[in-house]
């Protein structure tokens, strides 16, 4: 603020006045624009009282102060042209001369740079000026500062808001072409013409208001006259009175129907600029309908359409859990340490029962995931990784401390008679509490599943999954403790008491072979919650958490590499650009591109005229008929030779020349190698962007990307664009089939969409039936032909390319979510219709084994297990080769010793097998030599 007053005190006081006068009522609107047009109005203008420096004719320059000024205005003369040009005279009275004055005029005087600069004038300007905030305001000068200058603060009428928004609407009406009611304007565009009214069509209006009407057309006709005495009616004749007028409107009576037929026509519609909200496209009248829709459960939203999966026992609610679960294992397969496995064999295996085959993919599946929720007892001590209920992780921790104090002492310990202490308030308090729960939990009892976890005192569900004790179905055990556990969790209680309603019925012994028996039993919907609730225990994990992380950096690194390859390939095509520039200016008018090519041509064009010269030439001498001399015949002869010879050479010395290349055809060769190797390089960084494109979908694990939303707010997924490759895991065991999941799956409107867009009020439907003849429920059973879904938990889906195709062929690109949807379809539709082909194909060739008739599936029981032919079952080919290789082992068996720790085991073995026969010899009193420390040393 200080440097503002220091500015501001520094700018000349004889400019002030000049300067606020200029700029008052300005309508510059930025003031950098403003600062500009007064400095450049300024800077040779001086005023009276300023400080300047005159430059007299010898060049010297003298101090003084302008006393008087006088301005001389241009002068024109009488056609026109510029006789002089506006100047000032200054008398400037001179500092070191008090005695003597100079007159001057603009060439002769200046003033010092820095008392009037921009920065000083926008300072000024800044204190002193200010403007409203409106456009078109005008600049206005401080009322203080105005007052001690004496300037005018009256906005003039043609500044103010009031008649520049009335000038927007008139110019307004103008452009849109509205009549104004008058009439011939175009006769005169500087002058307003007569409004002439229409004659009325009431008879009703008496003579006096018809005169008066008359009266005013007349006087509206010589104001127009008047500005323009061109305009007259008759041939050139004006009208000059009111009676000539009256009698010109009797003989033309089309004249007043023209001011009659001018009335203003109503504004045209608004043009729709397509896409808009997808329920304000009016409905198709044509029979075009979405294509039905396909249904994985045996109950459908449908009531008249049957299910494709009747008879299968999932359920509606089951299929959305299906699909997360299968994404969720596919999605972390490397975390989980598993084959990729298709979606139709994930439905089999958890709809396949049996007690006495086992299907490792359902096994792998659960131990894999409960395998990530605890550490191994040789991992961190065993450390739980998911966070479990606060007041039964309390219990869990004493039972825990409990268990590991009793490890150290004997196996089988007496039990110790527990002190009585003294009685408090805390503990009367902690047993009124226990008493409470203990009576709740007994009172509130749907299962067994806490006696089948205890059944082995001190071996509870952690320590059997630390023990990675998975074998003859243990893991099942796993499971039902878990869920005990989890009861505590509300938002878990209703599923995990349901589930274990059935593992652990009231009317079954708690014991552990009861709950796997009753799992080989137990229905698939029950099944996929279990998974649901492991998985999502799971992403709770440091491993899973870990391995979002990693993503994430590495999306990082791909978008840089991308980046550089696009700015590579954009380099390229420039260049490309200028090298086909260049192509066009050396390469000659030919089709063909390579210049031997157009010299050859050139040659096969000039040939059939040297034949005709030849021939004419022959053909002018055969019909002379003077006289004949002797050696005429041989003359013609050898002018026909001479001429072959010629022809001869010219050819030979034109073949030469086609040989050896010019100078710009060899510049062009050279181009067009250089464009065959640009094109390469531009096909080389589209590859690599494609592919880094597909490393950072596959890359993109934290979300599962939907593809778009109908008009109805339907979603549609594919799920092989997530996060995984598109058939899977290419080393996976089934990755023969060639697919991952093969559907487009249809979601229904999640209820926020459905309560504000579908299901609407009384009174929007009243509007919406007005305006499209319809309600929105309506037009949703009309267009969406015989299959619905109606909220986001019943699905749908497409397995055929034919249905994509009708799916795409509906969708409306006037609505602005169906646009990106039918866009979306487009640019994958020939990796889904492949897909769709594989699935089909696979499920196909299965059926076709089924169906071949041959030997009965042959069975070969062992100890623990009971191996069948996969071919009844397409599940059952599934392997683990992922858990082989990683840890030689698959998850469901125990944890085979490594080389490293078996050469330790034969180490102990070897050496207590040599101290017990040192011993057997000491005792025997034979004479052996003993081993010595150093040879102790080398027990290999």
């Amino acid at each position: 603020m200080e440097a503002s007053d220091e500015v501001d005190d520094a700018f000349p006081d004889a400019l002030r006045e000049p300067i606020l006068r200029k700029v008052q009522f300005s309508t510059i609107s930025r003031i950098d624009n403003l600062v500009d047009h007064i400095f450049d109005e300024f800077k040779q203008d001086f005023y009276p009282g300023e400080s300047v420096t005159v430059i007299l004719d010898s060049g010297e320059r003298l101090n003084g102060i302008i006393r008087e000024k006088t301005k001389f205005p241009e002068l024109k003369g009488v056609e026109g042209y510029r006789e002089r040009e506006a100047f000032s005279r200054y008398f400037v009275s001179l500092t070191n001369r008090p005695d003597d004055e100079a007159l001057v005029d603009d060439d002769h005087i200046v003033r010092d740079r820095k008392t009037f600069t921009k920065q000083m004038l926008r300072s000024f300007l800044k204190n002193t000026v200010s403007r409203e905030a409106w456009t078109g305001a005008p600049w206005m000068v401080k009322p203080r500062i105005a007052g001690e200058y004496r300037i005018s603060t009256e906005i003039p009428i043609h500044l103010r808001y009031e008649h520049q928004v009335a000038q927007r609407k008139a110019n307004l009406t103008m452009k849109k072409g509205d009549y104004d009611g008058t009439i011939l304007s175009f006769f005169s565009p500087q002058t307003r013409l007569p409004e002439l009214k229409p004659k009325s069509h009431k008879s009703k209006n008496s003579q006096h208001d018809v005169a008066r009407s008359r009266q005013e057309q007349f006087l509206d006709y010589q104001r127009a006259l008047a500005g323009n005495p061109a305009f007259g009616f008759g041939r050139g004749i004006p009208v000059t009175n009111e009676a000539q007028y009256i009698q010109f409107v009797t003989q033309n009576p089309g004249f007043t129907s023209i001011a009659a037929k001018g009335q203003p026509k109503p504004p045209p519609p608004p043009t729709i600029k397509y896409p808009i909200e997808d329920l304000e496209v009016p409905p198709s009248r044509d029979s075009l309908r979405r294509p039905a829709l396909k249904f994985l459960s045996q109950d459908t939203p449908s009531l008249d359409q049957p299910s494709d999966g009747a008879g299968n026992g999932i359920s509606m609610e089951s299929v959305g859990p299906l699909l997360e679960t299968w994404d969720t294992l596919n999605v972390y397969c490397e975390v989980f340490q598993l084959d990729s496995f298709t979606f139709d064999d994930y439905v089999q295996a958890l709809q396949f029962t049996s007690e006495d085959v086992q299907c490792e993919l359902l096994v792998e599946i659960h131990c894999a995931v409960l395998k990530k929720l605890v550490n191994g007892e040789h991992d961190k001590n065993g450390q739980v990784q998911i966070t479990l209920p606060v007041a039964l992780q309390e219990e869990s921790e004493e039972d825990e401390s409990v268990h590991n104090s009793s490890t150290l002492q004997s196996p089988t310990p007496e039990p110790e008679v527990k002190p009585i202490g003294r009685t408090t308030r805390s503990s009367l308090a902690k047993s009124e509490a226990a008493e409470i729960k203990t009576v709740s939990m007994v009172d509130a009892k749907q299962h067994r599943a806490g006696e089948i976890d205890q059944s082995t005192r001190g071996y509870d569900w952690r320590f059997r999954l630390r023990k990675r004790d998975f074998r003859n179905g243990k893991w099942i055990v796993i499971v039902v403790g878990l869920l005990n556990l989890l009861t505590a969790n509300p938002r878990l209680k209703k599923n995990c008491d349901e589930v274990l309603a059935r593992l652990a019925p009231l009317e079954k012994n708690p014991t552990e072979e009861a709950a796997i028996s009753q799992y080989a039993s137990l229905d698939i919907n029950l099944r996929v919650k279990i998974l649901q609730i492991l998985c999502m225990l799971s992403l709770e994990t440091k491993a899973i958490r870990g391995y979002m992380e990693d993503c994430s950096y590495q999306m990082t690194d791909f978008r840089k590499e991308k980046i550089e390859q696009q700015r590579a390939r954009k380099a390229a095509t420039e260049e490309l650009r200028l090298l086909v520039e260049e192509r066009k200016i050396l390469q000659p008018e030919a089709t063909s591109p390579v210049p031997e090519l157009d010299e050859l041509e050139d040659l096969k064009v000039d040939e059939p005229e040297e034949e005709d010269e030849a021939v004419m030439d022959t053909e002018d001498e055969e019909p002379h008929q003077g006289r004949s001399l002797r050696r005429a015949n041989d003359r013609a002869l050898e002018r026909k030779r001479r001429q072959e010879e010629e022809k001869e050479r010219k050819e030979k010395a034109e073949a030469e020349k086609a040989k050896k290349p010019t100078k710009q055809a060899r510049q062009l060769e050279k181009v067009l190698k250089k464009i065959a190797d640009i094109t390469e390089k531009i096909k080389e960084y589209e590859e690599e962007i494609a592919i880094l494109d597909n490393d950072l979908r596959e890359a993109d694990c934290p979300r599962t990307r939907v593809l778009g939303k109908d008009r109805f707010w339907n979603r549609y997924y594919w799920m092989e664009r997530n996060a995984m490759p598109y058939a899977g895991l290419p080393n996976s065991s089934t990755a023969n089939a060639g697919y991952a999941n093969g559907c487009i799956w249809v979601q229904g409107p999640d209820d926020l969409e459905r309560k504000g867009f579908i299901e609407l009020s009384d009174e929007e439907n009243a509007q919406y039936r007005r305006a499209f003849q319809m309600s929105v429920p309506e037009r949703k059973m009309t267009e969406e032909g015989p299959t619905h879904v109606f909220n986001a938990r019943q699905w749908g889906y497409y397995d055929t390319p034919d249905q994509l195709d009708q799916l795409i062929a509906w969708l409306d690109v006037r609505g602005v979510r169906e646009v990106k949807l039918r866009k979306e379809l487009q640019t994958q539709r020939e990796k889904i219709s492949t897909h769709m082909d594989k699935r089909k194909e696979y499920l196909s060739s299965n059926d076709d084994k089924k169906s071949e008739p041959g030997e009965p599936a042959t069975r070969v029981s062992t100890r623990t297990k009971t191996y069948v032919d996969p071919t009844g079952f397409r599940c059952l080919a599934w392997k683990n080769s992922t858990a082989l290789t990683e840890c030689g082992h698959i998850h469901s068996e125990p944890v085979r010793e490594t080389k490293k720790q078996q050469q330790q085991t034969s180490k102990s073995t070897k050496k207590g097998i040599v101290e017990e026969e040192v011993r057997q010899t000491r005792a025997s009193n034979r004479t052996v030599k003993p081993l010595t420390r150093q040879g102790s040393r080398y027990n290999f």
